[in-house]
């Protein structure tokens, strides 16, 4: 099983079909500021959505082709991160991540995302990670920003959310650039 102790408070780790109740359940209480940039989050309607969920990620890791794990702060399950794709070809990690606003502005998200650069350039040999946010969500963007990350672009209406579209900002990493910060 997937884990990494980013600090004494901070872990992040694959999760297990018997996170599904704690997860919807963060979801649910987080849903109104979710649902502002996430899609997926009018879907999750029970703990069986989250389970169903937890499962999809289980087999995808299993398969190689995504890494998704639970943050866990002071062992309380605060959010989701890891790369929600890899491109083995192109030596390519796409980063997504979403916190509960309880958990938010303590730079846990930042030191999360910290980590799994690092384990992408030394543990996967990737040659680049991405990280797309939406252009006025300000606060997933400061993410890459604080890390030294490049603002590649803007991709126009790269995403329907309920009702409208939004714009995507792209930002990369190359492996180069990380070991020389």
């Amino acid at each position: 099983m997937f884990s990494l102790e980013i600090d004494e408070h901070i872990t992040i780790k694959l999760l297990a079909v018997r996170n599904a109740e704690e997860l919807y359940k963060l979801t649910d209480g987080s849903r109104d500021q979710l649902r502002e940039w996430l899609a997926w989050v009018d879907t999750t309607k029970s703990s069986d959505d989250s389970s169903a969920f937890i499962e999809h990620t289980i087999q995808s890791f299993k398969e190689n082709k995504s890494l998704t794990t639970g943050i866990f702060f002071k062992d309380e399950l605060a959010g989701t991160a890891g790369f929600n794709s890899f491109d083995w070809i192109n030596k390519i990690g796409y980063i997504g991540y979403w916190l509960a606003p309880l958990y938010q502005g303590q730079g846990i998200m930042t030191r999360v995302t910290q980590t799994l650069t690092d384990y992408a350039f030394n543990e996967l040999n990737l040659n680049r990670v991405d990280i797309r946010a939406a252009y006025e969500n300000k606060k997933s963007r400061a993410i890459p920003e604080r890390l030294g990350f490049v603002k590649e672009g803007q991709i126009r209406q790269a995403e329907w959310l309920y009702d409208h579209y939004v714009d995507h900002v792209v930002y990369g990493m190359l492996e180069s650039e990380w070991k020389k910060q």
